[in-house]
């Protein structure tokens, strides 16, 4: 009796053992998954603030309707000097990215940024490092604020974890501009990458 109630237990314990070795076997290939993709993601949707302001428009005179031009091709010229200087600037572009994933229920833990620090396109910080986004001047340019937001969902597979859709938002700052998104990513000869972007919102 005390044999088999000992047997017990043991089974019990290698079943809960498995069990959650099998968990973190699934956090681990949905993290790395995200790991290959993330970059991808984010120079796919991401927004800058610096580049999304559009050129300046003519005054106009509502007294006599007519444009009132006197200065405007000197701020056209300025902005287009602006511009060209963004594209060209060789510096990495500040990012801030949602500390956690949202509805993860694979693992309940800050999104490891590590992997991507030696990034040389973008540089990513987490968006608790800077004051509230909502609070964020979408006109500054030059204050060392992340040009503009990421925000991503857990990794929802298929089946056969051959495909799966991401849900993520990119926004400029400020509560005046952002989108969503539905991003597919497949698995394609080994390597994942993004297989269609929808857009679900804009604002």
């Amino acid at each position: 009796m005390k044999l088999s109630k000992f047997i017990f237990i043991i089974l019990v314990l290698l079943s809960s053992f498995g069990c959650k070795k099998k968990e973190v076997s699934e956090s681990d290939f949905e993290k790395n998954v995200m790991n290959t993709v993330f970059v991808e993601i984010v120079d796919s949707i991401y927004m800058d603030r610096r580049t999304i302001l559009p050129p300046p428009m003519p005054r106009r005179d509502f007294k006599t309707n007519k444009e009132d031009t006197i200065g405007y091709h000197d701020r056209l010229k300025r902005y287009k000097i602006e511009q060209d200087s963004i594209k060209n600037d060789k510096n990495r572009i500040l990012i801030g990215v949602y500390d956690f994933v949202v509805n993860n229920k694979i693992r309940n833990e800050k999104f490891d940024l590590t992997p991507f620090k030696n990034n040389k396109k973008f540089d990513f910080q987490y968006t608790s490092k800077f004051p509230e986004e909502l609070y964020w001047d979408i006109e500054d340019k030059k204050s060392g604020m992340p040009v503009g937001t990421i925000e991503i969902s857990n990794i929802r597979f298929n089946k056969d974890k051959t495909s799966g859709i991401i849900e993520a938002t990119a926004s400029c700052g400020g509560g005046k501009c952002g989108q969503g998104f539905e991003i597919t990513i497949e698995n394609k000869s080994g390597e994942w990458h993004i297989a269609k972007i929808v857009q679900t919102w804009i604002s």
